[in-house]
């Protein structure tokens, strides 16, 4: 018995591959769906977790901003110490500054020359004397210049001839002069001499 198929077989074929076509396209899109899903939720995260890294290097920078700021203070107190310090040492150095200008200008004055007045700004010292020659006033230059431990930069400022009368009423050809020394800051004996002792000691 031979069967014969009268439905329309065709467009039933069609309708199968149509419903077969949204089917997967609709699990292609739910697959999409679930991955755009999983990407967002990945990408969410990621920026969490660089919203933290970036809230921790906040904090931190702000911390280190505060450690500097304290630096800044530390190191402008210690320059404030240093200062004072150094302001001690040098009111302590100039307490013994007259002893010691004193004896270098007996020690460096040439036979021949007299001082007459002496007068100490800061640091400078204006020195006013008669000399017999001027050789004597160069000689006095030199010693101050090389072999004084307290004096340097000696200069001349004046020099001229005046007359002055001897105990004898003679006359005798004499030179007024006047110069300007500069005291220096160094280290008395003592102070040396302990310094090397505590170096001896820790040697």
């Amino acid at each position: 018995m031979i069967l014969i198929n009268l439905l329309p077989h065709r467009e039933e074929k069609r309708r199968q591959r149509k419903r077969a076509f949204f089917i997967s396209l609709a699990a292609c899109a739910a697959v999409g769906a679930v991955a755009a899903g999983l990407w967002y939720s990945v990408l969410q995260e990621l920026a969490s977790a660089q919203d933290a890294r970036n809230d921790y290097l906040k904090s931190e920078i702000a911390r280190l901003d505060t450690q500097i700021k304290d630096i800044a203070n530390l190191r402008t107190e210690i320059d404030a110490l240093k200062a004072r310090q150094k302001a001690v040492e040098d009111l302590q150095t100039d307490r013994n500054t007259p002893v010691h200008l004193l004896n270098e200008l007996v020690r460096q004055t040439p036979e021949g020359v007299y001082l007459t007045s002496i007068k100490q700004t800061g640091q400078v010292v204006l020195i006013n004397g008669v000399a017999q020659t001027n050789e004597r006033v160069s000689e006095f230059l030199r010693n101050t210049l090389y072999n004084s431990r307290w004096l340097e930069r000696p200069e001349l400022v004046e020099i001229k001839a005046s007359t002055a009368t001897a105990a004898n009423r003679d006359q005798r050809r004499l030179f007024d002069f006047s110069m300007r020394v500069t005291l220096k800051r160094v280290q008395s004996a003592a102070g040396a001499a302990s310094a090397a002792a505590v170096q001896a000691k820790a040697g």
